[in-house]
């Protein structure tokens, strides 16, 4: 009888941890989903969805049309990808790979010389990424000669569960599996989708965070084709629109007023900012995190409290030497 109860007692934990863990998992894709559902299409700045849970939503950081970085909060009108075409002046060469596709075939970056690539970041669990797949596959059909989209799934979910969805969707790219490894090696990918556009030379011109409408690709993959566009074609610095360890060369950060420092005191203050970490446990430094997410109240709390000890100091008097006494 005793034997009996305690296998009983045995069966009924057992139950219980697994009604915990499917609960928590859940949870954490309720979680996601709830978050993206916020992305909403917009001309120039969409929201995207967290490409991990997050304690922000990131948001593009937009390109900007002349050498001097202006905080990303002025003239959004003249930066609406929808009327301007912008391309890297001096592009960086897209992180190579070679994977496997969800049917087993090799996907090489290297085997695409010569055409149009979209390496598109996303989730079967993102909105707005779904949302975006049919513009995906019309590109991809009308461009079919010129153009290759590679998908990277940030699944948490088997291959093979991902394998049926793009078949459900009758996606006509091929889809790989990313990771940790894959998304450092293309500087953090915080938010879904995220999309890089590499030029027919194999550089990177170009990246998009969140949903934007299916125009703004076509004008850029027409334009990198050598094809007739109607939009005006401009240049910027990356300075980490595109690849984060660039911030250091920007002279501006988003949300940052570096109003009333002397010019000396503004490159020691971008020097700390680009130097310190920021402490929202994003492993990125401060510089970095206010571009990489605006809305981090910490990394513009750090920023703000550099640029705050820096003004004091040199409000102090000079110490006083001792042989003056």
């Amino acid at each position: 009888m005793q034997r009996s109860l305690t296998a009983v007692v045995a069966s009924l934990v057992a139950v219980a941890l697994v009604l915990v863990g499917f609960g928590a998992a859940r949870e954490r894709r309720a979680a996601r989903a709830a978050a993206s559902t916020s992305a909403n299409r917009a001309p120039a700045v969409t929201p995207a969805a967290p490409a991990a849970p997050a304690p922000a939503i990131a948001k593009a950081v937009k390109a900007q049309p002349d050498d001097s970085p202006k905080d990303a909060s002025e003239d959004a009108a003249d930066d609406d990808p929808t009327r301007v075409i912008r391309f890297a002046r001096d592009p960086s060469p897209a992180p190579p790979f070679l994977l496997s596709d969800l049917d087993g075939e090799p996907i090489s970056t290297a085997a695409y010389h010569g055409k149009v690539v979209l390496i598109n970041f996303w989730a079967t669990w993102c909105p707005p990424c779904n949302e975006e797949i049919p513009e995906m596959i019309a590109l991809a059909n009308k461009y079919k000669d010129t153009l290759q989209i590679i998908g990277v799934s940030m699944d948490d979910d088997p291959p093979e569960d991902v394998r049926r969805f793009t078949r459900a969707k009758n996606m006509n790219y091929p889809v790989v599996m990313g990771g940790d490894k894959l998304s450092d090696e293309y500087g953090g990918i915080p938010a879904l989708p995220t999309t890089f556009v590499i030029d027919t030379n194999g550089r990177v011109v170009q990246k998009h965070m969140g949903l934007y409408p299916p125009e703004v690709y076509d004008n850029e993959i027409r334009a990198l084709l050598g094809l007739h566009v109607d939009k005006p074609v401009e240049t910027f610095e990356d300075t980490g629109q595109i690849f984060l360890k660039n911030v250091a060369r920007a002279t501006a950060l988003p949300g940052v007023d570096f109003k009333g420092l002397t010019p000396d005191q503004k490159k020691l203050a971008l020097k700390r900012m680009n130097s310190e970490l920021c402490t929202c446990g994003c492993k990125l430094t401060i510089a970095q995190c206010r571009t990489n997410d605006t809305t981090c109240s910490t990394s513009q709390a750090l920023a703000e409290k550099i640029i705050r000890a820096i003004l004091a100091s040199a409000k102090s008097p000079p110490a006083t030497s001792a042989q003056n006494e």
